[in-house]
């Protein structure tokens, strides 16, 4: 399980979009908690702090303890509005869950010992067809990520689901195909090797025959 974060946040006395511009103009982020079978709670956050958890891998992953004045909850991400332009978050949706929550959740893929397949030193390309995997799981067993071991792995090899080890209680939502997480690809073959092998320079051009 990955490390539970603490966001501190302030009670918004009202719910909807006038409160919430007002929230923005005073340098804050509206927020919502729901679920759980409890009431919805409209709340205020810091857009320092909220930034600083954004910068990190894995947002929509990660539990967070909400403290609201005084008052915790463990919640998990699930919506983000964000500015068009700036990427300024705008809004955020977070889900209520207690340990025995079983939820679905992306889980950022990552990937290790490239310098152990022969297949990138030879000039392959790892090409990643799943950035995240989409797993189902109780909320206090969410995986911080999904690592992916390349050592041995040729040019042409694919690396599916079935060779992954999820820890235990964590399954792919996705069970019926084995589906591909990632390839190692020929290189890409560059311009001047084309040229080359079109057949280099061109021969001269033939004699005009004496009459």
């Amino acid at each position: 399980m990955s490390e539970v974060s603490t966001l501190g946040a302030s009670v918004r006395d009202r719910a909807g979009k006038g409160s919430a511009r007002a929230a923005r103009r005073e340098g804050l982020v509206p927020a919502v908690i729901y679920g759980d079978k409890q009431d919805p709670v409209s709340i205020n956050l810091t857009l320092r702090e909220l930034e600083k958890l954004l910068t990190k891998p894995g947002f929509f992953s990660h539990l967070l303890d909400i403290d609201v004045a005084g008052t915790k909850h463990r919640v998990l991400p699930r919506d983000l509005q964000q500015h068009p332009v700036s990427d300024k978050p705008l809004h955020v949706d977070f889900l209520r869950v207690s340990a025995s929550s079983e939820l679905t959740v992306d889980v950022p893929v990552e990937f290790e010992n490239d310098e152990a397949s022969p297949g990138l030193r030879r000039g392959g390309v790892l090409n990643v067809v799943r950035h995240s995997v989409e797993v189902y799981c109780r909320a206090d067993s969410i995986p911080e990520k999904i690592t992916i071991d390349l050592t041995g792995l040729q040019i042409g090899d694919s690396v599916h689901i079935s060779a992954v080890t999820l820890p235990e209680g964590v399954r792919p939502t996705i069970e019926d195909r084995d589906f591909t997480i990632a390839t190692i690809a020929a290189p890409t073959l560059k311009a001047d090797d084309a040229d080359e092998d079109d057949g280099g320079e061109d021969g001269g051009e033939d004699e005009d025959e004496e009459e």
